[in-house]
């Protein structure tokens, strides 16, 4: 398997995993479930939407320097690029 269709696959996994968290939450409002108890699936969602987040990040800014640097492109536009998209992830 290559890069690209592995780093698809995690993707595609973790946002499996976040649906049937999300479900799970439903069925939890469902069931009369108490507030702390709903909040602290709503923070593992989030946890897990952070980490996706950055696990995408990383593999674009990995993927994107090493396309310029073997394409012998400018580095300087790229890391820019590469931060505008930190910035905006983070905002």
């Amino acid at each position: 398997m290559d890069e690209k269709a592995s780093m698809e696959r995690e993707i595609l996994l973790r946002l499996r995993t976040i649906k049937g968290h999300i479900g799970g939450i439903e069925k939890m409002v469902e069931e009369g479930k108490t507030c702390p108890e709903i909040l602290m699936q709503v923070a593992a969602i989030r946890s897990s939407i952070e980490k996706l987040g950055v696990y995408i990040l990383e593999n674009y800014a990995q993927t994107c320097l090493m396309d310029t640097l073997k394409e012998g492109e400018d580095v300087i536009v790229t890391f820019k690029d590469v931060v505008d998209q930190i910035i905006r992830f983070m905002k």
